[in-house]
C-alpha cells in the first residue's frame, strides 16, 4: 500500500500586525512634560545675606583703595627729586674744588669770597652776594646771627680777598691757603648743629 506524505506539516507562527498595533495603542503613554516652575519661599532673613554681601564689598573696596594709595605714595616718593643739600654741605664741596685755583690768586679769592657770601645768605638769610664788602659788614654789625669772633673772622677774610681782587696783590700760596682755611673754619663753626638739623626735619615733616 503506497505511503502518503502529509502536507499539513507545522509552519512558523507569525503575529498578526493588526493585533500588535492594537496592543501598542492600548498601552499607556508616559507623561514626558517638564516640571513646573519652582518658586522660592521667602523666609524673612534675606536681609542678613544682603547685609553680609554689602559689608564684604565695602571691606574689599577699602583694602583695594588702601593698597592703591600706598602704591601711589611709594611711586611719588620714587619719582620725587631728592631734597637739596644743606648750605654748609654745598659750601664744603665748593671750597674743596676751589683749591684747584690756588695758583690763580685773583680767581681763587673771587671764588672763595663768593662761596662764603652765598653760604651766609642761605644759612642766615644775610644779603651778602649782591652787596659790597663795606655794605655787608655794616649790616652785619647789627645782626645777632653771628658772634663777634665770627664777625671779625669774616671781616678779615673779606678784606684780604678784596685786596687780591681789586688791588691786584700777589700773595704767596701759603697766604691763599690761610684764606681757604679761614673760610673752611667759618663754615665749620657756623653750620647747623645736630639738634638744629633734627628740629628742622621735624618741622618739615609737620608741614607736609
Amino acid at each position: 500500500m503506497p505511503t502518503t506524505s502529509s502536507t499539513n506539516s507545522a509552519a512558523p507562527f507569525l503575529p498578526d500586525p493588526a493585533a500588535a498595533t492594537n496592543v501598542a495603542a492600548t498601552q499607556e503613554i508616559p507623561d514626558i512634560r517638564g516640571l513646573k516652575d519652582v518658586f522660592d519661599i521667602p523666609t524673612g532673613n534675606e536681609w542678613v545675606l544682603w547685609l553680609f554681601v554689602a559689608v564684604a564689598a565695602l571691606v574689599v573696596t577699602g583694602v583695594a583703595a588702601w593698597f592703591a594709595r600706598r602704591r601711589l605714595a611709594r611711586r611719588s616718593e620714587e619719582l620725587a627729586p631728592p631734597p637739596p643739600p644743606p648750605p654748609h654741605v654745598v659750601a664744603w664741596e665748593r671750597l674743596q674744588r676751589a683749591l684747584g685755583l690756588i695758583h690763580e690768586a685773583e680767581q681763587f679769592c673771587t671764588e672763595v669770597s663768593q662761596i662764603i657770601r652765598v653760604y651766609l645768605e642761605e644759612r642766615f638769610n644775610l644779603h651778602a652776594p649782591d652787596r659790597t664788602t663795606e655794605e655787608f659788614l655794616f649790616e652785619l654789625q647789627s645782626s645777632q646771627r653771628l658772634i663777634c669772633e665770627h664777625k671779625q673772622l669774616l671781616a678779615d677774610f673779606l678784606g684780604e680777598c678784596d685786596m687780591v681782587k681789586f688791588a691786584k696783590a700777589e700773595p704767596p700760596e701759603q697766604e691763599l691757603r690761610n684764606l681757604h682755611e679761614a673760610a673752611s673754619r667759618l663754615v665749620g663753626e657756623t653750620q647747623p648743629s645736630l639738634r638744629e638739623e633734627t628740629v628742622g626735619e621735624e618741622e618739615s615733616q609737620v608741614e607736609e
